[in-house]
């Protein structure tokens, strides 16, 4: 199954996506008035969209993961997941940005969370490249024959 690079890459973009579980986006101790960082931590359990949406881009990942014997379909789960992604990583700046808590002088001090939705679509996208690269290389051989 990981015998491909591009396996290495899902498998590590998936594990991006499930480390948002551990790691909080930012957090700020001093803001009390806020709603999504009430208990001094944002992160996933802050909202029910961005949980559903990072977990759903990890499941994705996994599934491109194993279905390594057919390129296409491995191709299609993999952007599945960078939408997914993409989607969950724009909701979580548009949650950010919309408390009016953080309308202040005051900035909270951003987590290793914050910087893991990135790393999952880079090696997406690495992915995504290398699985197009496979397939040119087998349809170049297709015509060889």
């Amino acid at each position: 199954m990981i015998q491909r690079i591009q396996s290495v890459f899902l498998l590590l973009a998936s594990a991006c996506s499930f480390l948002l579980f551990q790691f909080p986006f930012a957090t700020d101790e001093t803001v009390q008035s806020s709603a999504i960082l009430n208990d001094g931590v944002y992160n996933l359990h802050d909202n029910i969209a961005m949980l559903v949406l990072f977990a759903l881009g990890g499941v994705l990942a996994l599934g491109a993961l194993v279905s390594f014997k057919n390129r296409k379909n491995q191709s299609l789960i993999a952007r599945l997941a960078f939408v997914a992604n993409l989607i969950g990583m724009v909701l979580v700046v548009a949650l950010f940005f919309n408390d009016p808590a953080f309308q202040s002088e005051s900035a909270p001090d951003d987590g290793i969370g914050a910087y893991l939705p990135t790393g999952a679509m880079i090696l997406i996208g690495l992915a995504l490249y290398f699985i197009n690269k496979d397939e040119k290389l087998v349809k170049s051989m297709d015509r060889l024959r």
